[in-house]
């Protein structure tokens, strides 16, 4: 097809904020969950500490369930310095089945964010 120039899926993405979540227990819980027939795309993962006292996470992702465990850790007792941040440029794709947890040593510590597109 002459003339004809592909479009990008890529040049028509727009980030939004999928998850976020401020533990105040320490047991893992799924922050994100697409939903039916969405598969969402997390590009940049942001984990903030902002207490005075340095805390650890976990992230895990189970792609057709709720298993949290070193089955399905991405992270594992990563520490984040008082006051500070932790940021993960990333592609991971999560669908509908799936879920994407985090897991803190010290409730009410951390609040983590993350950022991506949804494909329907």
């Amino acid at each position: 097809m002459a003339g004809n120039k592909p479009v990008s899926f890529l040049n028509r993405e727009i980030s939004k904020q999928l998850a976020q979540s401020r533990p105040s227990g320490t047991s893992a819980a799924s922050i994100y969950a697409p939903a039916n027939n969405v598969t969402g795309v997390i590009k940049m993962i942001k984990v903030v500490n902002t207490t005075g006292t340095a805390a650890t996470f976990k992230l895990f992702h189970d792609q057709d369930g709720t298993t949290y465990s070193e089955e399905t850790a991405l992270e594992w007792s990563t520490s984040v310095a008082a006051n500070a941040t932790w940021q993960n440029d990333c592609f991971i794709a999560v669908k509908n089945s799936g879920n994407f947890a985090v897991s803190t040593a010290t409730g009410s510590a951390l609040t983590f964010t993350l950022y991506g597109i949804e494909i329907t």
